[in-house]
């Protein structure tokens, strides 16, 4: 266990090397700050000044040895854009992100796993073709148009929840749910294929010959066995809306989190503070992916991590 600790602790160490030097080139090749903090009539003294302020005048070496540096203490500069230190931009911003993801993960995860163990018991039935005809349907809907689908509809039309912000929990819904619904539409067919997989197994014959009731059958036995893919999707989808999707609805639902305040920050070539933003994250999904890796081995002790 501890030599597994260890070499996922590395590789960690490794990715948000990588994700740093990503960054610091992608940020080098989106823009100049300097002419979106700049007015158009700055004059070319004034250029060079700010250029040296933010060290863009030295070469691109230095720029990434002390960028480096910074990182190791953890030391990212002030935001450009709002001129605070940027790693407490990010602080401020992240628990209304992780609710929104968190949110949305236990939501899907909570319908998708019925869903798919009822259409597994009945393979062939008409609630089975419903349920995979629907789960197609709704991930083949692009999450912008799916949110402003359901803005038109229970925001404008019926006006039973809030357009868009952050607020109570009724402007928590519709977000959620425009994250949740392609999530629980993976894995609604993966908890029914793997749980048609585990119901037609010999051990399950077996347990239903010694007159096991059907709900130990299904929730102990069939669905122990189906967990670790079923865990592993979820974790892809924890990791996909957290560092990918939620730029997207979060700028539909204008929800401030993370990912509103990573497009802004692109917006104003604020390189800073993107720079802080995809750090963070790269260090959640490293640590996210470390923990789920112990979640295998506590559901299935067969599992060599090492």
């Amino acid at each position: 266990m501890g030599r597994m600790l260890l070499k996922r602790g590395w590789d960690g160490l490794i990715v948000i090397l990588g994700v740093t030097v990503v960054v610091f080139v992608i940020t080098r090749m989106i823009g100049d700050p300097v002419d979106i903090m700049l007015p158009l009539e700055a004059t070319e003294e004034q250029r060079a000044a700010f250029e040296a302020q933010l060290g863009l005048d030295r070469p691109i070496v230095v720029q990434f040895v002390n960028y480096v540096w910074d990182l190791t203490r953890f030391d990212f500069g002030n935001s450009l854009w709002l001129d605070r230190p940027a790693l407490d931009i990010v602080f401020e911003r992240l628990p209304i992100t992780l609710l929104l993801v968190i949110s949305s993960i236990v939501l899907a995860t909570v319908i998708a796993i019925p869903l798919g163990i009822i259409a597994a018991l009945n393979p062939g039935s008409f609630i089975d073709r419903i349920t995979v005809i629907l789960s197609l349907v709704a991930l083949s809907l692009p999450q912008f148009w799916l949110g402003l689908l359901l803005i038109v509809l229970f925001s404008v039309t019926l006006s039973w929840l809030p357009t868009g912000g952050i607020g109570g929990l009724s402007h928590l819904v519709l977000p959620a749910v425009t994250l949740a619904l392609p999530a629980m539409t993976r894995l609604v067919m993966v908890v029914r294929s793997q749980m048609i997989d585990e119901l037609n197994a010999q051990y399950i014959k077996t347990t239903e010959a010694k007159g096991l009731s059907q709900f130990r059958i299904v929730g102990v036995h069939a669905m122990r066995n189906a967990a670790v893919p079923v865990l592993t999707l979820v974790a892809w989808e924890f990791i996909r809306i957290l560092s990918g999707y939620t730029v997207v609805v979060e700028t539909v639902f204008a929800w401030p989190g993370l990912g509103l305040l990573a497009l802004q920050a692109i917006q104003r070539q604020d390189l800073v503070l993107l720079q802080a933003i995809v750090f963070v994250i790269a260090v959640i999904v490293v640590v996210f992916n470390f923990g789920v890796d112990v979640i295998y081995k506590a559901i299935d002790p067969r599992i060599k991590l090492d």
